[in-house]
């Protein structure tokens, strides 16, 4: 099989490799898009079957294309965004080949640049991007051994209600994704524990305006480096039903028992840290800071934004925060499944090459990696707190093509010296 030469080889066919594509054209650089499955996998499978955005269509989506028949305030749904990111590929032309697994990107031992192997066979590049987002390799603490009686189910292959044994669930994080699936679950009439850890709570509107938008006019969305730990800290938001701010006493209501952080198991019982209370509270206390921004920012400004003291608003503390339970019977409780909302890990085995640190993280400045010639895109916090969205990586993409087409300006004032000195 021949092997493919090109200048930039992009691993990953979702937002980020669309994203990066599109710059590199611009700047006439050739380049080759390398996906293992299909465009924008994860959200046509990687996602449950009811999930939309969590931001608005006129603020998730590319600068350059609106969603088409989508409601800009609407909360477009994965398929209606594997569909958008795949429209906007072909837009584009991007050179992107499918069902192509990279299995090892390494230095070219025969010459400069970078040698591929691939699926498909080798590939050669004189620069490589990874490309291949933050949702790598779905994460389980291991604190409940197999044989424990109860199914265990990371929510990145959680798809529906229906497809979870029988019985009550406990679903650990209380991130976006563990609160609207635990919102998910209860509406179905199923019985749900929720393990609540560190997170943040934001107003999914507010006077008018979606939260997207007063983080952009607050200026939340540049911060470069997130505040001590806060980069691990989880965001309870959500899309669904139209979009609504996310209530941890709203979700007791509906009959959603709160726990604190899971700690440890034992004799069938799981164990959870006595925080939640604590938790809540910070919890609130975010949701109220980002309410008093909003208003100190719309009186500065003088903007006519309509009053919203609702959102003030809070129901009582329900009897599972005042009362916590500490411990966690499994079976005498009746619970069938755990659902660990617990995030990813990175994944970059693949990718051998002195670009990382000793925790396996990589070592970059807003996509530049520390080995020459490497570059990431699509991770949180690239460059900003805004570089994980599909608007932000394409920032990002516009930054890290520049930064390659620096390097080509070099490479082709070398090529002319050594031409004239021949």
């Amino acid at each position: 099989m021949a092997r493919q030469e090109t200048g930039v080889l992009v691993v990953g066919g979702g937002q980020a490799g669309i994203a990066m594509s599109e710059h590199l054209g611009a700047q006439g650089i050739a380049h080759l898009v390398l996906e293992r499955d299909r465009i924008a996998e994860r959200w046509r499978t990687g996602r449950w079957d009811s999930l939309v955005a969590n931001g608005p269509a006129w603020h998730d989506r590319f600068p350059g294309a609106t969603f088409e028949g989508i409601d800009p305030d609407a909360f477009p749904t994965k398929e209606e965004m594997a569909a958008y990111l795949e429209g906007y590929a072909r837009r584009i032309g991007a050179p992107i080949q499918t069902g192509v697994e990279v299995t090892r990107v390494a230095r070219n031992p025969d010459g400069a640049g970078f040698l591929a192997e691939t699926s498909a066979g080798a590939v050669a590049a004189r620069y490589v991007v990874a490309a291949t987002g933050p949702f790598q390799r779905p994460v389980i603490p291991p604190l409940v051994p197999e044989g424990a009686g109860v199914v265990q189910i990371h929510s990145a292959h959680y798809r529906n209600p229906a497809q979870l044994a029988p019985g009550a669930v406990l679903v650990v994080g209380c991130g976006a994704s563990g609160a609207q699936i635990a919102d998910e679950l209860v509406r179905a009439g199923r019985r749900v524990f929720l393990s609540v850890g560190p997170h943040d709570r934001p107003p999914r509107a507010y006077r008018g305006r979606d939260y997207c938008w007063w983080l952009g006019v607050l200026g939340k969305w540049d911060i470069a480096v997130p505040p001590g730990g806060a980069e691990h800290v989880a965001i309870a938001v959500s899309g669904a039903h139209g979009g609504h701010t996310v209530d941890f006493r709203s979700l007791a209501a509906q009959g959603v028992t709160l726990v604190g952080p899971t700690t440890s198991f034992g004799d069938g019982c799981l164990r959870f840290s006595d925080t939640l209370g604590a938790l809540i509270a910070r919890g609130d206390a975010n949701y109220l800071s980002v309410l008093d921004e909003a208003d100190a920012w719309a009186r500065r400004m003088g903007l006519d934004l309509p009053e919203d003291p609702a959102a003030r608003q809070m129901l009582p503390l329900p009897d599972c925060v005042t009362a916590p339970i500490g411990a966690l019977d499994l079976a005498a409780e009746g619970v069938g499944t755990i659902l660990w909302a617990t995030g990813y890990a990175l994944d970059f085995g693949w990718l051998q090459v002195d670009a990382f640190d000793e925790r396996g993280q990589p070592r970059h400045t807003r996509g530049v990696s520390s080995e020459p010639g490497v570059y990431f895109l699509g991770l949180p916090w690239l460059s900003r707190r805004g570089s994980s969205f599909i608007w932000g990586v394409w920032h990002d993409a516009r930054f890290v093509a520049d930064q390659i087409a620096i390097q080509e300006g070099y490479r082709a004032y070398d090529t002319a010296r050594r031409g004239a000195a021949g």
